[in-house]
This record gives structure tokens, C-alpha cells and sequence, in this order.
């Protein structure tokens, strides 16, 4: 087996009790019957044998196999392993082997592109925040020690390769990994261009392909390499800067997915945080106009006091998105940029938000470290909190639409960023 990962997370390594968050909390953790009957088997005799028997419980849905029991939470939703020093209490006395791959994986993602399986990284760990928006080096790729992809036998596979749509995944993903990183064209207008890619190629690519005739597979070369003309490009930027969009509505986008998760989340500093960056913008009775315009505000003067800076987290939070969530699992190519955007959009609003940035704005001689550490905490607790939750995809589903209404959709996300 050979293994690859950008940079960041060839860096990886837990700071456990030193982390301003833990991965121990608000998430349903299934473990399979194989780590499960090992556990047993390790705390057999031991103190610990009732408290495994009493806090991991058969999966309520009837699973089997790889989620076949959930650990158990304590009341403030942490796991009820978890000790005092915010470390697992499994682990430290019986070792790696008897987590579930959940526990043991996170933050690494991994996914098999035919023989090749790669890592990348969840944000929603801080120290993979860091490490992913920090380092102007991050999202190089390179090869990685076969031991540091924990558990390949769980990678997901992607390019099996018998259809047009797994056959040609790696080719576009390049493709679109070369588009975002064009510095010259603004970030807005590659996300754009992003998008008119994934339309142009909608009508002959898409899941359930057949194999390509060589027709096809000419125009598919064809558009990918229109994308990588500067001319194109060019114009293509030109059009965004002419397009003239409402900001209001991307307030309200980006305002209701804050609103509905907090719905649902119980984590203090999700809720605290979310409740600053909501005041910031004027209240929960504010329009989403005037919401707007305040955020419209920071941004200019956020790019002119820092503007490269903010360039690189959002491109390196692109970056990951497209080594972390392999298109070929949405609907569309499109749908996947459009999902690629709209957490984008999201992570913007709480960043401009974000009372450190606000408090930056109003003081511009603070030093840059104080907006590293705002963004760090805002990606995270919305990758954490946000990005993956079912109710968020499923809104994100709806809102996308279908096709050529998709793309429209998609320009008054991409405005607002």
C-alpha cells in the first residue's frame, strides 16, 4: 500500500489535554463487533468490565457489523470514557487497538483511490485548523508513512473505475484542484469558474456514466482544459465583477444555517460563539439587509488590513474540501461545488462575525496572531458542529435545486464571499 497527504497532515499529532476542544463530544459513536468483542476481551476481570458492559449499548437501529454498538454519553454529552485530563480512559490502559475507527482515525480522512489511499484532515479537530489554515505549505501532497494512514481497511473507495463517472474522478478532481489554486484570479472568481465547469459538463457526466466512447472522453479533456486558459478565466472574473446581486439574501442563507444548528447543539462554546457573531450583526431581529451591509463593511476593510491572510484560510479550507469530500458522493459535480461554497459562505459570515475580528477592525494595529486564532476557532466549530450534520446537508440539498437553477443559486453564494 502506498499513502499520501497534504502537508498539514503529514504535521498531525494530538495535543490531547493541551486542545481548547475534544473530539470526545457531541458525536454518536458507533463501534463494530470485532473492536467491540476485543474490548471485551481486554477488560475481562478487570474494574472496567461493568462499566463497558453498562456504557456501550447495542446500535438502537438493529445495525450490525461496523455499527453494531454506540458508546455511551455522559449527560453533558461527553463520551463517558473520557477522564478528567480530557483523555480516553480506554485507551491509556488497554492501547489504540480497542477504539473504534472513529476515535481512532479523527481527525484523518481516509479515502482509496484505486491502490493509492490518501489522508486528508477534518477540521473540525482545532489543532487540524491550525495546522490546515496556518502554514502557507499545507495542502502540498506528499508521501506519508504507511503506519500514519491508521486503519486503511475503513477508507472509503472511490475509483473503482468501471463507469465514466470513477474512470475520470481523479482527472477532474485535478482539474479542479489546479483551478482554485490560479492566485492570479480572484478566490470569488474561481469558485465561479468552479461552477461553470461543473455545468458545462453536467449534460455527460454524471453519476451512473457508462464507460466514455472516445468522443466523450475528448470532451471531456476539451473543458477541462478551457478552464486552464487564462483567457477564459479572465473573462470569467470580468463577468462576477460585472454581476450585480442583493447581499441580503446570502445574509439570510448563512443566518438560518447558524439559527437551525443551534437548535440543536448543546455545546457552550458552539452556542456562545454563535451568539456573539449573531449580536454582531445586529441581533436575532436584525434584516437581513442591514445584516449585509455590516458584513459587507468588514469584509473590505478585513482585505485591505489583511487581505492575503484571509485569502489563505478560504483557499486552504477549498483545497481540503476537495481531497476531504470526494465529489463523486454527491448528486452532481455542481452539487458538490455548491455544497463546497455554501460551507464557505457559512465559515465567512462567522468569521466577519467573530468578536475578535470585530474587535481587529475597530483596533487595525492588533497583531495578525488574534485574526489566526479566530479563524481557527471559527472553521472548526463549524466543521464540527456545522458542516456534516444531517439537518445542514439536507438544507443544503433543498437549496441547491437541480441543474441550471443549481448554478443560479450558486452565484449569490459566490457574491457574498
Amino acid at each position: 500500500m502506498t499513502a499520501s497527504a497534504p502537508r498539514y497532515m503529514a504535521r498531525f499529532r494530538c495535543i490531547a489535554e493541551a486542545c481548547e476542544d475534544t473530539c470526545c463530544a457531541g458525536l454518536t459513536v458507533p463501534i463494530s463487533e470485532s473492536r467491540w468483542s476485543l474490548l471485551r476481551q481486554k477488560v475481562a476481570g478487570t474494574p472496567d468490565e461493568a462499566r463497558v458492559a453498562g456504557l456501550i449499548t447495542p446500535n438502537p437501529d438493529g445495525a450490525t457489523g461496523q455499527q453494531a454498538g454506540i458508546l455511551g454519553k455522559r449527560a453533558d454529552g461527553h463520551c463517558a470514557f473520557l477522564d478528567e485530563a480530557k483523555l480516553c480512559s480506554l485507551q491509556r490502559r488497554y492501547g489504540e487497538a480497542v477504539l473504534p475507527d472513529g476515535c481512532s482515525v479523527f481527525p484523518r480522512v481516509l479515502t482509496r483511490w484505486g491502490a493509492q489511499v490518501e489522508m486528508a484532515g477534518s477540521l473540525a479537530c482545532p489543532e487540524t485548523a491550525r495546522l490546515c489554515l496556518l502554514a502557507e505549505d499545507a495542502l502540498v501532497r506528499e508521501p506519508v508513512p504507511e503506519e500514519q494512514a491508521l486503519r486503511p481497511q475503513v477508507a472509503r473507495q472511490v475509483a473503482a473505475g468501471d463507469d465514466a463517472w470513477t474512470a475520470h474522478a481523479d482527472t477532474v478532481r485535478e482539474a479542479m484542484l489546479r483551478l482554485l489554486q490560479r492566485r492570479e484570479v480572484p478566490f470569488a472568481a474561481r469558485l465561479y469558474a468552479l461552477g461553470r465547469m461543473a455545468l458545462d459538463l453536467g449534460d455527460f457526466y454524471f453519476p451512473g456514466t457508462t464507460a466514455f466512447a472516445s468522443s466523450d472522453a475528448e470532451r471531456l479533456t476539451g473543458i477541462l482544459g478551457e478552464y486552464e486558459s487564462t483567457d477564459t478565466l479572465a473573462s470569467l472574473s470580468a463577468q462576477l465583477e460585472a454581476l450585480e446581486l442583493p447581499g441580503g439574501p446570502w445574509a439570510g442563507i448563512c443566518g438560518a444555517v447558524l439559527r437551525s444548528r443551534e437548535a440543536a447543539v448543546s455545546s457552550p462554546r458552539f452556542l456562545s460563539l454563535m451568539n456573539a457573531v449573531r449580536e454582531s450583526y445586529g441581533g436575532a431581529d436584525t434584516h437581513p439587509d442591514q445584516a449585509w451591509e455590516l458584513h459587507a463593511a468588514r469584509r473590505s476593510a478585513l482585505e485591505s488590513l489583511h487581505g492575503e491572510r484571509v485569502h489563505q484560510y478560504f483557499l486552504h479550507h477549498a483545497l481540503n474540501h476537495v481531497l476531504r469530500h470526494p465529489f463523486t458522493e454527491a448528486e452532481s459535480l455542481l452539487n458538490a461545488v455548491f455544497l463546497l461554497v455554501l460551507r464557505a459562505s457559512v465559515v465567512r459570515w462567522v468569521l466577519l462575525g467573530h468578536p475578535a475580528v470585530v474587535a481587529l477592525l475597530e483596533a487595525p494595529g492588533t497583531p495578525e496572531a488574534a485574526l489566526d486564532a479566530a479563524a481557527v476557532e471559527a472553521f472548526q466549530v463549524v466543521a464540527k458542529h456545522v458542516e456534516q450534520a444531517p439537518s445542514f446537508l439536507d438544507f443544503a440539498k433543498g437549496l441547491a435545486g437541480e441543474g441550471p437553477e443549481t448554478f443560479a443559486r450558486l452565484l449569490i453564494l459566490v457574491k457574498g464571499l
